[in-house]
């Protein structure tokens, strides 16, 4: 019999608290599901890793050295799982890392990242706004925005994507903006200010709640989100959960690798 591995690939955090809450959430989730196959992580971020190395001597390998480990250990048969949110520039370079490798093993399974088909935004939306829900007495003069990391990648109309399924589900008070993306938060606000909101809730729509949601969208710098918003008069609520800490979203990533296998 093959000897199987699965390897879970994440972008990686230098926040532990969050990193334990999140990405190590999703890889006890599939470690557990996937019991049969020997566990291996990988982070894509360098910068991560180095900072993580140096402030925790904790050694975490990239996608090469990940899968060099499995090559030496016998592993045959390979399952990699992304926690990506899109299949972007991290996804992409991923793949690259394993195609470099894929003569390494006898069956090579790659997961999608969370939003990939149509069910998968539908799944995560509602998981987010449940999690909204549950933090916070919503009414008509409130508004949500969640933020996404974004990405010059044409990948990133997955974000209009889930801007659109949240207008489906009728709620026309949620707004998708991007750090790095489009849409930019300038244009948010734009349509923020078309209404008569006095309350805007800020979330992020990323794996972990780190440096992006601590910093760019609710810290009291005065570029931040929330000091932007509070400056032109708004009341802001910011929620600093990753989405990784949400079962519903934990599970997707396990369906998307259950999938990968199946469509060999």
């Amino acid at each position: 019999m093959n000897k199987r591995g699965i390897l879970v690939v994440s972008f990686g955090t230098t926040y532990p608290d969050t990193r334990e809450k999140t990405i190590e959430a999703i890889e006890r989730e599939l470690k557990e599901q996937f019991c049969d196959r020997k566990f291996y992580r990988a982070f894509t971020s360098e910068i991560v890793r180095s900072i993580i190395q140096k402030k925790e001597e904790i050694q975490i390998p990239n996608v090469a050295v990940a899968l060099e480990q499995m090559h030496q250990d016998g592993i045959e048969d390979v399952l990699i799982q992304p926690t990506h949110v899109i299949a972007g520039m991290e996804y992409d370079k991923m793949l690259s890392e394993i195609q470099k490798r894929r003569k390494w093993f006898e069956t090579v399974f790659v997961g999608k990242p969370l939003l990939n088909e149509k069910k998968d935004y539908e799944i995560a939306a509602k998981a987010i706004l449940e999690e909204t829900n549950r933090n916070v007495n919503w009414t008509s003069d409130m508004a949500v925005v969640y933020m996404g990391h974004g990405s010059e990648h044409e990948a990133n109309q997955c974000y209009s994507i889930l801007q659109a399924t949240f207008q489906e589900m009728g709620y026309e008070n949620v707004y998708v903006s991007t750090v790095e993306g489009s849409p930019i938060f300038d244009e948010t606000i734009h349509e923020i200010r078309e209404h008569k909101y006095h309350t805007i809730i800020l979330q992020p729509f990323m794996i972990v709640s780190g440096d992006h949601a601590r910093n760019d969208m609710a810290s009291r710098q005065t570029d931040s989100w929330k000091s932007r918003l509070e400056q032109m008069g708004y009341q802001t609520i910011c929620l600093l959960k990753g989405l990784g800490e949400l079962e519903e979203i934990r599970h997707l990533f396990f369906l998307h690798a259950k999938e990968a296998m199946e469509l060999k």
